[in-house]
């Protein structure tokens, strides 16, 4: 029974049967109670209960070195759960018999262990949870039979040494230009390093994810035997891990049993770089660190891997990683019209469609928006919902930008579970929010696309203390003159600088300003006073100027 413990198929299904219970269970198991709290309080990677409770047992698995079955049996009879014991034993008892578990020995050999890694990837990622507003349904993405293309190009060759005065519009035309590479001509070829990077919600992990199910079905990367999907936010939860072998041997326990991984060929995935908490460590070898974990990210650069991340840290690693003639450096770019449309012929109910169509048609905005998926997929679940205003807030596309501004700052910025009440409660994230809005404001009515750190440094003093927690909604890139900055999308930023005018400036101020006429729309469908709205977080940034500001707005725009 201990071996079947073991076996990916063992735990997977073992995870749903636990479901509620996992957390008694795992206290039972005496697994530290901060790491099961930290479990059941991450709803991004871990948004169902089952995800909660594999983890849960892969987080016993690294501290017992010896797990075993009756550990297991006694726990859930401590619940006590007789009804769940007898499903388990069932379990065990069916795959104990199984070929399954005569690939669990410890002298298993590497076409077993390709066997089990496809096996694990196509059971885990054959349908991935896309967070969608309301956060409370995930939707199902069937990678397998609904991926969508993504816009990929070739990140050394895309120009991004922009002169200053390029007009917004233009920078949009110019980033739907560019000529994708597709997806077949990327992964068929095979490359002994590729870095993809892309800003926050693209769809950086969707691609990696669609790569696993691909190599598990033998269609790309043929000649690697071995292949190991790692994210780096789950790796900073284990950073006294001193090398591969023990860091497999965390992840991926049940498969490789204490093989060492160190004498054969494999490739490595690294998903979310700058997500990594000790990534000023990794790009500075000079430094000192107390940090094991970053020596294990140095020692993967012997083989063959893919690094994926934000561009910021994508263009900082690049200084570090292996020089090397067979390197491929991409960056996505998004949807392109023909990805958009399939999205939403996809992944949006029949009913709904027209209504998505129909308000990214009539929005230039939207529609540009709507080339990062991450902003799709909230506009489509956001529009599709905006007939009931009990359920969704939306009312006007102020209220759209709104809505996935807040979701953005929540889940991209702050990465906690609190809501959005909460959150704008805080003073500091206040304060944080009126940051982002007066860089924006600044840049836009100067009509600056690419800016420096020392023009950032003019809005935000502490800008050097603090840069870490601007990366999300601003991005890093490097240029032929350097390193230097822009939003993560120019609607972001347009809808930023609508905030900050409607907080700072008075309605005469704002009607004056030619450059804003562009925000009018946006400035107008603030003064919306619905408490069902999420706008009114926005609002009243700075209460003391709120007196009277929508009905003398309104007259204004109105008279």
């Amino acid at each position: 029974m201990d071996r079947v413990l073991r076996t990916p198929e063992f735990q997977i299904k073992l995870s749903k049967l636990l479901d509620q219970d996992w957390f008694e269970i795992g206290i039972l198991l005496n697994v530290k109670q901060r790491s099961l709290v930290s479990i059941r309080n991450d709803s991004i990677v871990f948004p169902k209960q089952k995800d909660k409770a594999f983890e849960m047992i892969q987080t016993w698995f690294s501290f017992d070195k010896n797990p075993t079955f009756e550990q297991l049996k006694q726990a859930i009879l401590k619940i006590p759960n007789h009804g769940l014991l007898k499903e388990v034993e069932d379990l065990a008892n069916s795959l104990n018999s199984s070929e399954i578990t005569s690939r669990c020995n410890f002298n298993k050999d590497i076409s077993e262990i390709c066997t089990a890694l496809k096996s694990h990837y196509l059971t885990i990622y054959e349908k991935i949870d896309e967070i969608q507003p309301p956060l409370k349904s995930p939707a199902y993405v069937d990678l397998m039979h609904k991926f969508v293309d993504l816009c990929i190009v070739d990140a050394v060759n895309t120009e991004k040494d922009i002169f200053y005065s390029v007009e917004r519009k233009k920078f949009l035309e110019k980033q739907i230009r560019y000529t994708p590479i597709p997806y077949s001509e990327i992964f068929m070829k095979e490359k002994s390093i590729t870095l993809i990077s892309g800003i926050a919600g693209i769809g950086k992990t969707w691609l990696l994810r669609k790569c696993l199910l691909d190599w598990s079905n033998d269609q790309i990367w043929k000649n690697d035997k071995l292949v190991f999907y790692l994210e780096c936010r789950r790796l900073n939860q284990y950073q006294n891990i001193s090398n591969i072998n023990e860091l497999l041997n965390i992840f991926y326990k049940n498969i490789i049993n204490d093989f060492n991984i160190s004498n054969y060929p494999a490739l490595f995935i690294i998903d979310g770089l700058d997500e990594f908490k000790y990534l000023n460590e990794l790009l500075h070898p000079s430094l000192s660190c107390n940090y094991p974990i970053v020596n294990v990210l140095t020692e993967i650069q012997k083989f063959k891997y893919v690094v994926a991340g934000r561009v910021y840290a994508i263009d900082q690693y690049q200084n570090i990683s292996s020089e090397h003639s067979d390197k491929l450096t991409i960056q996505i770019m998004g949807f392109n019209e023909n990805g958009i449309n399939n999205y939403i012929e996809n992944n949006v109910l029949e009913d709904k469609k027209d209504v998505v169509k129909a308000t990214l048609k009539e929005s230039p905005i939207a529609k540009s928006m709507s080339s990062v998926p991450f902003y799709l997929s909230s506009m489509c679940k956001i529009i599709s919902d905006s007939k009931n205003v009990d359920l969704n807030s939306f009312l006007t596309m102020t209220d759209l930008y709104a809505n996935i501004f807040l979701y953005f700052l929540q889940k991209h910025i702050f990465k906690n579970n609190e809501l959005i009440y909460q959150i704008m409660e805080n003073d500091f994230n206040k304060k944080y929010v009126l940051n982002i809005c007066k860089i924006a404001y600044q840049l836009f009515v100067e009509n600056k696309v690419i800016f420096s750190k020392e023009e950032i440094q003019t809005f935000v003093i502490d800008f050097d203390e603090n840069k870490d927690n601007f990366f999300g909604f601003v991005e890093r890139i490097e240029t032929n003159r350097g390193y230097n900055y822009q939003f993560a999308h120019l609607t972001i930023m347009e809808f930023c600088a609508s905030v900050y005018a409607y907080n700072y400036l008075s309605s005469e101020e704002i009607m004056a300003d030619k450059r804003l006429e562009s925000c009018l729309s946006m400035i107008c469908g603030l003064t919306n006073t619905n408490q069902n709205s999420l706008l009114k977080f926005l609002v009243n940034l700075i209460p003391s100027k709120q007196s009277s500001k929508e009905s003398l707005f309104l007259f204004s725009i109105l008279g």
